[in-house]
This record gives C-alpha cells, structure tokens and sequence, in this order.
C-alpha cells in the first residue's frame, strides 16, 4: 500500500469512527473529535508528543477567530430579545405586507433576526409571534412557520458572524489564504435571500396545502413583561445591522482606498470582525438597553446567563480546528489534496459534497463546516482561482442538507410546532433539503459571473 493510500485510510477511519462515535453512540462531539485527531496523529507517523501540541494549536487558532465574535454576537442577540426589539420588526413588516403576506413577513423578520442570534435563540424568540399571527388570523400553521425556520436556518448556516461560516474562514486563513469577511457576508446575503424565498414562502404554500397542522391548545403566546418605550424599528435594525455595516464598509475600503492611506486602515480597525460586534455590543446597550430602562446589574446579568450556553458550541468548533490541524500535520490534507486533484472534481462542488456527507451522518452544520473547511484547505491551497468566499458558502449550503433524526434542530422544531416525526420529515427535513441545493445552485451561478 502506497503512503498516501495508508494515509487516506487513516482518515477514512478517523471520519467513520467519528460519526459512529456522535450517530451511534451519542458520544459528546467535543470528546469524539479530540479521540479522532489522537488517532490520526498516532497512525500518521506524528511524533507522539506533537500530537496533542497540533491539536491544541488548532484549538487555539481557530477560537482566536471566531471566539470573541460569537461571544458578543450572543450578547447582543440576548439585548435585542430582552428589549421587545425583535417585537416590533416583526408587527412592522407584518403590517407593512399585509395578512395575504404572513409567510413573506416572518421569513423576512428570520432573515433579519438571524443575522445576530443562533438559530435556537431565534426560533424561541419568534415562535411566539407565530402562535399569535397563526391564531388571530386563522392562516395555516405551517405557512408561517416553514418560512420563519427558513429564513433561520439560512442564515445561521450561510452568513457571518455565525458559528459555521466564521470556523471554516478562520482554518482558510491559515492554510489556504485570506477569505474577505466583506466578501462572504455579501455574497451570502446575495445567495441566501433568494435561497430563504423558495425554501420558505414558495415551499411553506406547497406543504401546507399537504400536511396539516393544527395550532395545538397549549400554544399560548408567551407573556413578555410590559414594556411602554420599545425600540422603534429604524433603531432596531439598524443596532442588529451595524456590525453588518461595519464590515461592508471595510470591504469597500480595501477595494478603492490605497493600503497605506490613514483613512482604509482605521475603516479596517472598526470593520474588523471582533471591533464591529464590540461596537455594535456596546451600541445596543444604548438602544436596546438604557434606552429602554435596563440598569447595568440588569445588562449584566443578560450577559452572564446568555454566554453560559455558548461554551459547548465553541469547544466543538474548537474542536474542529483541532481536527483539522492534526489532518494537515499529519500529510493527510496532502494525501486527500492529491486525490481531490486527480478527481478533477470542482473545489466547490467538492465542498458542498464533503460538508453534506459529514452534515447526513453527524447531524451537526458546525461540525460538518468545520471539518470540511480542514479537508478543502490543502485543496484549495494548490488550486488557484478559487474564491475562497464561495468555497464557504457552498460548505455551508452542504453543512444544512438533509436534517433528520440525529439533529437537535429536527427535534427542536418538532416539539415547538407540535409535529410528528414523518410530518418533521415531510416539511423540515424537505426544506433543509431545498436550501442546500438552491444555494448551491446559486453559488456556481455567482462563481461563473465572477
């Protein structure tokens, strides 16, 4: 057997015992990726005490880049749920449609409510107005809510600064070459909306015309506590789109301002990632904070209860980079490289397949990204012409695909909109199902205008 046979074989196993390790055995994924990169550290012929140090650096790397982002992404969207903000988008937009256009109204509040809150939060956030729009205006429960958890799921899994995006830039940026925040965030803007209108409002009509779902008795509005000065809806989504706006204008820089000039360099200072979400963080404990009456021991406390959570999530993306660190150290990117090439198979199309067997088996969109990013990076490093931008957002389209039984969002849904496992799978699991193609339909069409 030829070394770089012995090395895919490696990785073979690592993968497949990784995912009988999370799918079969409900081992956590933090744990099962630390096993998985001692394995392959030890198989490849790494020194025995470079193994953990590889894995650590990779940890370490890739929590440099997205740790502190996500962390205040978090907190501000705990502001924004705290001060009625996501509220008032969604009666605004709800009355700016019309009741004819519930299903466009709420997949426009997800898209937009999206953009700064986990796809968990969100849904807990908004579930409620459902409830609310579903009873007093008798529309179908299911074409409100497919186009809500669309427009959920598309951002969470297509635009920074969520979790999966942000993973898969930081380990490109360290072993294949610069991916332009500013860049993705358009990009998936461009590719994602278009995405959440055919997963959402054009699925969700089709659906509910074939399973129906009744709005069960115990689906009460939650009671929030009575707030008389609520965000206005200009304040609101701008507080939620200034770090989006931040970073854009950055990009804008870059592309028309010489490099050296005073003026680019402090745009790129306040455009960087982690000091746009600090801005934005400290901006809404303005708008969405004192603005509205909260004392700082209340702020506080927000932001203490909601980063708890968030720890998990991390030591698994962390994990993740780990995992793909001992990968490269160990010549196995460069085994999977040499193999990708002789594929001849698109980088794009390869992204999309890797992340989307990975998402099937794992039931993870972070953990499918996050290891796909370190299998591509090798790849894309020897392929000139790629836009590293596009490669993420069809890693992630990859990383939504087909939702089922091992995935907490399956379950998630399931339970908030009271469905049976096959009406689950008739609808969710459909609709994630939609939203990976479409996007990945829309990425070679936006590479081939590029």
């Amino acid at each position: 057997m030829s070394p770089n046979a012995g090395l895919l074989l490696i990785a073979l196993v690592a993968v497949l015992g990784l995912i009988l390790l999370i799918a079969r055995f409900k081992l956590n994924a933090f744990i099962a990726l630390m096993l998985a990169s001692l394995f392959v550290g030890v198989c490849s012929g790494m020194k025995l005490a470079d193994v953990p140090k590889s894995f650590l650096e990779g940890v370490g790397k890739v929590l440099g880049d997205i740790a502190v982002v996500i962390g205040l992404g978090t907190i501000l969207g705990k502001m924004l749920a705290e001060s009625g903000g996501a509220e008032v988008v969604a009666n605004r937009l709800v009355r700016a449609l019309g009741k004819e256009r519930l299903d466009w109204a709420m997949m426009f509040v997800a898209f937009i409510v999206g953009i700064p809150v986990f796809f968990a939060v969100g849904l807990v956030l908004l579930v409620p107005i459902v409830f609310t729009l579903v009873r007093e205006t008798r529309t179908p429960l299911l074409r409100v809510a497919i186009p809500l958890v669309a427009g959920l799921s598309v951002v969470h899994g297509l635009v920074p600064p969520h979790p999966g995006p942000i993973a898969a830039m930081g380990i490109f940026n360290e072993q294949a070459g610069k991916a332009d925040m500013g860049k993705t965030i358009l990009y998936s803007l461009l590719i994602g909306l278009p995405t959440a209108i055919v997963a959402g409002p054009l699925f969700g009509r089709f659906i509910s015309r074939k399973v129906e779902v009744g709005l069960r008795d115990a689906a009460e509005p939650v009671a929030r506590a009575a707030r008389g000065n609520a965000p206005s809806f200009a304040l609101t989504v701008f507080t939620i789109l200034l770090p989006v706006l931040l970073m854009l204008l950055a990009t804008v820089a870059d592309l028309t301002l010489p490099k050296e000039q005073a003026l680019r360099q402090g745009v790129d200072l306040i455009g960087h990632p982690a000091v746009a979400m600090l801005g934005a963080v400290l901006f809404s404990f303005y708008s969405f904070g004192f603005a509205r009456g909260f004392s700082r021991d209340a702020m506080a406390k927000f932001a203490n209860d909601c980063l708890a959570p968030v720890a998990s999530m991390l030591l698994v993306v962390g994990a993740g980079g780990g995992f793909s660190r001992v990968l490269n150290q160990g010549n196995v990117g460069k085994a999977i490289a040499e193999l990708a090439g002789g594929a001849h198979l698109s980088p794009l199309l390869l992204g999309w397949l890797v992340a989307a067997l990975i998402r099937v088996a794992t039931g993870s969109a972070t953990v499918a990204i996050t290891m796909a990013a370190g299998i591509l990076a090798p790849v894309v490093a020897g392929t000139p012409g790629v836009h590293l931008e596009l490669l993420i957002l069809a890693m992630g389209a990859g990383s939504t695909i087909l939702s089922h039984v091992n995935d907490g969002g399956f379950w998630f849904v399931k339970v908030y909109f009271d469905l049976t496992v096959p009406q689950t799978l008739k609808t969710w699991t459909v609709m994630e199902t939609i939203i990976s193609v479409v996007a990945l339909v829309l990425v070679l069409v936006l590479d081939w205008v590029i």
